[in-house]
Order: structure tokens, then sequence, then C-alpha cells
């Protein structure tokens, strides 16, 4: 049975690691980020952004090209789509005021639909809280933002990332006084 990348990911760092017999800490250390994070990445639960994985990845001493070499997917053949920034497509959502979504890509995966949108937040956006029936992922390109989840704060800042169900009521907030922009993909799933 073929695992998805994020089991990959996570079981090929704690092989790495324990191979080299190298703690959680002397790699977190290593790595600069936190001991729970590096343990959340290993069990998977948590989506590691581009950086920290990198940093992790270069701390364990090994190859990008060599650390994924052995990934299996779920369509062996190559796959190359690009869609190039002024053919995104711009739209609103929800009755937000200061909200510009450009959608970047869109496509069915196994009975589901992955949807990647930038969405730029001038200072003092807002909206209220909305529900979406899908997994979200965000991950801070500039700027930063405060995320109400379930009327439960997160600061965000470029470079974070942030994974949740989008069926808890939430919204964010642009908290500085530049624009925010970040990538948002969204997991929705299909019948069975």
């Amino acid at each position: 049975m073929k695992e998805d990348t994020l089991v990959q990911i996570s079981n090929k760092i704690k092989e790495k690691r324990r191979e080299q017999n190298v703690t959680v800490q002397e790699l977190a250390d290593k790595a600069g980020v936190s001991k729970g994070l590096i343990s959340q990445i290993e069990n998977s639960r948590t989506i590691p952004s581009l950086i920290v994985l990198i940093d992790i990845i270069k701390a364990l001493g090994i190859d990008l090209n060599a650390f994924f070499k052995d990934f299996s997917s779920f369509d062996e053949k190559p796959i190359v789509i690009i869609k190039r920034a002024s053919d995104y497509e711009s739209f609103e959502k929800e009755d937000a005021d200061g909200f510009l979504y450009k959608r970047i890509f869109s496509q069915s995966v196994n009975k589901g639909t992955v949807d990647m949108v930038l969405l730029e937040l001038e200072p003092n956006a807002k909206r209220p809280m909305v529900e979406t029936d899908a997994f979200e992922y965000k991950y801070i390109i500039a700027g930063s933002v405060a995320y109400n989840i379930g009327n439960r704060m997160y600061e965000l800042h470029a470079g974070d990332s942030l994974l949740f169900d989008g069926r808890i009521p939430h919204t964010p907030t642009n908290s500085g006084k530049t624009k925010t922009t970040m990538l948002v993909i969204y997991f929705f799933e299909g019948s069975q």
C-alpha cells in the first residue's frame, strides 16, 4: 500500500534521525526549531513549511534529492502543470472587505478536490466568521495575520503555516500595517 507524502516525509525524518543516533532535541537544535515541532512532524501530526522541511533535511546532512529519491506517488508517471501568474483567476468570496482571492490551481484528486488560492489581505480587511467544507492549509508569504479559529486566536507571520478543519468557524485579520499575502490550499473530500 502506498503512503501519502506527509507520512513518507514523517517516516523518512524519523528513520534518518535514528540511523544517525540523533535525539529529537539535537535535531531540533540543529534545525533551529522546537523539539515539539520535530515530534509532531515525525508523528504526522503537523505539516512543516517548506523552509522548515529544508532546514530539517539539511540538519540531518542529507541531500534534498537523496531525501525524496524513493518516495512513491499514486501515479508513477510525472505530471507537470504550469499556470502563469497572468492566468490566475480573481474572484470574491463571502461578505469580505479588503480580501482579494486569486485561484492558482484547482484539481480533482481521489474523489476530492484540491483548490489553491492566493489571498491578499489589506490592512483593516475584515469579514464575518465563515465555515468551509474542506481542510484548509495556509502558508503566510508576506505580512502577518491573526487567525480566529473557533474563537481562539493564532498569530502567524511570513513563513508560518497552518492546517485546520474549515468546518470550524474562522476568519483571518491582517494584524500588520502592510498587505498580507498567503497561499491557501483547500482539501475538499469527495464521496467515497
